[in-house]
């Protein structure tokens, strides 16, 4: 009689059990020959029990808190061998005779890694293991300190593997909440390698390679400004909100000169203007700049979140009137709530016959201007001054890669140089040019060219735009599914980011009549929607006001590997958390 052997599927997960668990299945299995029927539906429930297979997944239609078991998958929940690693520390690692173990211990921590990729880019799995911030200290107390006496590297794998356990999974397809979401793989191997190099950006005779890379890639993002042959300056920051600050302080310089040397007692009260809805980077940055919080004026946007040109030029007539120095405009290309796009060519002229730096935010949008469908968005950005650009956004290179760029070559050199000659020597031996430390506000600066590099040597101008036309065709598809359900509403019925607001409405709030009562009352429901969502791990989206809306969500869409049966699972699941109000 032919008989189905029972040990299949438990022998797959063998690798998933301990020591001792292994060896007991190996027995067992020896005996499987010589078993009946009965006996083998025995020891089939006997094994079922011995190795549980962890669950891989959550159901779609349960609303539990889930077992921080369930937040790996079936790789992940493995527990590998380190055993060799146990009484050998970080200084075994660095003899010549700990070389092969070296490899050993690099393999492991990269098999860590990899299994964490391939379970951040499974929509199957949770997003996150939520936990409150002194719940989750006092689960992973035993291995949050560090103390005098060192932990062998037994301890520093595990430690490395639950690290990554209660890490919000960004890459994952239903993850929402920022604008940099996805892991480019290709993003991720440059980021590695980047890490291997471990070298310092201030100088080409500690950074050959990347400083050169560096220039190249300045240049390829300045002639898609539209700067003739790419010509200008530029330098890459950590994050927009330096880059931001870049351009003030280089609009600073060109106006007051002497602030450098004399500090702001040597100029007039300076005044600079950003639309009510840029990033608050602009304001923190005339801040650090000591021109003052006071000293930023809002200007009115439209509905779409656009600003308002005429009310840019009243108000720098105003701040003349008043005896102040207008220096600085800030248009932002994709505004972080709305994703607008502000009027260029009407600020460009406002700026020119104001003699004003412009400068543009384009740390969100900026990428557009590597799709010819959409690049019409930012229609006179060859005009600006500067423009801040984050390929760490929509273009999906992993964090952090943000470039400052400006259209005059020399001024971020003079803002900043102070030609300390135990680093930046004139005398060296080669082309002095490419020591770009000295123009930089930090001395050491992490090389963060290298991946966006990588990146664009896989993908060329025409992957990066095929990208962003899927951003959009992810953007449209959620949109149409919004407008015809009836428990969402769209904040602004067209989009220009791929980036989509919305409301839930549940069905007590659409029976309200329009008023205070319903603002209150909507304004509630996107802060329990995210709290219940984190409580279940099965998503995260962005929730925000936005000056007299109430809260909303945002979808700002950057995730390659996201679909629209993802967008389907996102709204069915709203529904569903909507339940619990």
């Amino acid at each position: 009689m032919e008989q189905t052997k029972p040990f299949d599927a438990v022998l797959k997960r063998l690798k998933k059990a301990q020591p001792a668990q292994r060896k007991l299945i190996k027995e067992m299995s020896k005996e499987w020959e010589s078993m009946d029927k009965e006996s083998i539906e025995t020891s089939n429930v006997v094994l079922e029990s011995t190795v549980k297979e962890e669950p891989n997944s959550y159901p779609s239609n349960s609303n539990e808190k889930k077992d921080e078991s369930e937040n790996c998958n079936s790789d992940q929940c493995e527990s590998p061998d380190w055993s060799e690693f146990e009484g050998c520390f970080a200084k075994d690692l660095m003899t010549g005779e700990g070389s092969a173990k070296t490899a050993r211990f690099l393999s492991d921590v990269i098999e860590i890694l990899l299994r964490y990729v391939k379970a951040q880019r499974d929509s199957g799995n949770k997003v996150l293991d939520f936990h409150h911030p002194h719940q989750l200290r006092e689960m992973m107390d035993h291995c949050l300190d560090v103390d005098e006496i060192p932990r062998d590297l037994e301890q520093i794998l595990s430690d490395c593997k639950e690290t990554l356990k209660y890490c919000v999974k960004t890459a994952h397809p239903r993850f929402l909440n920022q604008f940099s979401t996805g892991l480019d793989i290709i993003g991720l191997a440059g980021e590695w390698l980047t890490a291997t190099a471990n070298t310092n950006m201030f100088t080409y005779e500690v950074a050959p390679v990347f400083t050169l890379m560096e220039s190249i890639i300045l240049t390829r993002m300045r002639k898609a400004v539209g700067w003739e042959e790419g010509k200008g300056d530029g330098i890459f920051a950590p994050g927009g909100a330096i880059s931001n600050l870049y351009g003030l302080l280089c609009a600073r310089h060109c106006a007051c000169p002497e602030i450098k040397s004399k500090g702001m007692s040597a100029s007039q009260e300076l005044v600079v203007f950003t639309s009510e809805q840029s990033h608050f980077s602009i304001k923190r940055a005339a801040i650090l700049l000591g021109i003052g919080l006071d000293n930023v004026v809002d200007v009115q946007t439209d509905e779409r979140g656009k600003m308002n040109a005429d009310d840019l030029e009243d108000k720098i007539n105003t701040a003349k009137i008043q005896g102040k120095f207008p220096i600085f405009v800030n248009a932002t290309m994709g505004t972080t709530v709305l994703g607008a796009y502000d009027p260029l060519e009407k600020i460009a002229d406002i700026c020119e016959a104001h003699g004003l730096w412009l400068h543009a935010d384009g740390a969100w949008g900026g990428t557009l201007l590597m799709a010819e469908e959409h690049k019409h968005l930012l229609k006179g950005i060859e005009r600006v001054n500067s423009m801040t650009w984050n390929p760490h956004k929509m273009m999906g290179t992993p964090l952090q890669c943000s470039a400052i760029l400006l259209r005059d070559e020399g001024i971020l050199q003079d803002v900043n140089q102070l030609g300390a000659n135990y680093l930046f020597q004139k005398d060296k031996h080669y082309d002095v040019s490419y020591d770009t430390g000295d123009k930089a506000i930090q001395c050491g600066r992490h090389n963060d060219v290298f991946k966006l590099w990588l990146m664009w040597r896989s993908k060329g101008d025409k992957g990066f735009e095929e990208m962003i036309a899927h951003h959009y065709d992810i953007a449209r598809y959620l949109m149409n599914q919004l407008r015809a359900n009836p428990n969402f509403e769209l904040v602004i019925d067209e989009i220009e980011a791929p980036c989509v607001c919305f409301w839930y409405m549940p069905p007590h709030i659409r029976a309200l009549p329009a008023g205070m009562e319903r603002e209150v009352e909507l304004n509630k429901i996107a802060p329990k929607l995210k709290a219940l969502m984190m409580e279940c791990g099965t998503m995260m989206l962005a929730y925000q006001p936005l000056g007299k809306l109430p809260n909303f969500f945002r979808v700002a869409v950057s995730n390659p590997l996201l679909r629209t049966e993802d967008i389907d699972f996102v709204m069915s699941e709203i529904e569903r958390l909507a339940k619990e109000l």
